[in-house]
């Protein structure tokens, strides 16, 4: 498992971003969830208050307990009706401290001084959009430097809303997933696509590929492939949106997370419009729109079980005709290095590139 420190990224063990940490659906009010990113654990929850979701360091300041850690025979989880969760904050379940969403304890039981400062646990800025939650990490602790993802198709009732496919760990560093965005030669091999343009842009904290032609696994019913052309952008290092159009108009979106240094979780989710034109979509568009996601899940599980079966790739034999690999190599280790530092990555490759041999996706 080859480390940031292995891929000479810079600073930081892991990158600045926002990262997709767990569905809507995996946390509620009745029982927090332990996760592990960042090679760090976390208590996720959903307060009982509110509604809010809450991302805080797992362990207490106190005795290092695990605040999210599974327990059903504490009696603050059993008088609690079953969980820890007190209002918008969490009680560990050792000794029933309390800690808001802020991180700071508020009540200790047994206790009638003042509380100390220092009882307190770092609390992470998240946000709910699209059916996950998103935190922002950064080794500088720094603000938000864009928007979290989201997309305003989301609460169209024209468009399906996806179900996130859990694709599970991979057991290699981002980087490897990071370099597919240029990688125009491995398109006919794996994808069975027949590119008629192409062309990749680095911009701030965008990597954007653009292409079209037809795609040897979208066949209509008369047995021919319609163009496909697929505008696909990486906001930031973790989060890739792409907009579809040619088959049926879609959005696809795919996540990956550092859990450790060199292994990332990843997920996948296609967004559909109705197939039939409807201003609220059916059972019958539901039902199509599950086939399509189905079918561009098989086609990312095409790069997946190669990234299964590889050794990293530290120093690549990269010709002018697969893409801009060193382009987007260098594009993404602005977010493993200081702000202060952005400038100097993004003058080495923001820009728009095209592969020998092919025409730009502009022309035409």
């Amino acid at each position: 498992m080859a480390t940031s420190q292995d891929y000479r990224m810079g600073d930081f063990t892991f990158p600045r971003g926002w990262f997709m940490i767990a569905t809507s659906e995996e946390i509620n009010t009745h029982k927090p969830l332990a996760i592990r990113y960042f090679g760090r654990d976390f208590a996720l929850y959903r307060g009982r208050a509110t509604g809010r979701v809450v991302l805080l360091d797992a362990y207490c300041p106190h005795m290092k307990t695990h605040l999210a850690a599974e327990n059903d025979t504490s009696y603050v989880i059993i008088d609690g009706g079953g969980t820890n969760i007190d209002g918008d904050g969490i009680r560990c379940p050792y000794h029933a401290w309390r800690f808001g969403p802020d991180g700071q304890c508020d009540d200790i039981p047994y206790h009638d001084g003042p509380i100390p400062k220092t009882a307190c646990v770092k609390s992470w800025p998240v946000v709910e959009s699209l059916g996950a939650i998103w935190v922002w990490h950064d080794p500088e602790n720094g603000e938000p430097e864009w928007d979290h993802p989201s997309l305003p198709q989301w609460d169209d009732e024209a468009w399906v809303q996806w179900q996130f496919d859990h694709l599970g760990m991979l057991e290699h560093h981002p980087q490897e997933v990071i370099d597919n965005i240029c990688d125009y030669g491995h398109l006919s091999p794996i994808h069975g696509s027949t590119v008629q343009r192409y062309e990749n842009e680095f911009s701030g904290h965008y990597a954007i590929q653009r292409q079209c032609g037809p795609h040897r696994t979208l066949v209509g019913d008369d047995g021919v492939s319609p163009v496909l052309h697929t505008d696909t952008r990486y906001h930031g290092p973790g989060v890739l949106i792409s907009h579809l159009t040619g088959y049926y108009e879609s959005i696809l979106m795919i996540t990956h997370t550092p859990v450790e240094d060199g292994s990332v979780k990843v997920w996948h989710a296609l967004l559909v419009k109705s197939p039939y034109g409807n201003d609220k979509a059916t059972v019958e568009d539901t039902i199509a729109a599950r086939q399509f996601q189905q079918a561009s899940r098989l086609a990312f599980e095409q790069d997946f079980q190669v990234w299964m079966n590889k050794a990293p790739c530290l120093n690549g034999l990269f010709i002018p005709s697969d893409g801009p690999f060193m382009k987007a190599r260098i594009w993404y280790k602005q977010f493993y290095n200081p702000r202060e530092r952005k400038a100097e990555y993004l003058d080495k490759c923001e820009g728009t590139y095209v592969p020998r041999g092919i025409e730009p996706y502009t022309q035409g």
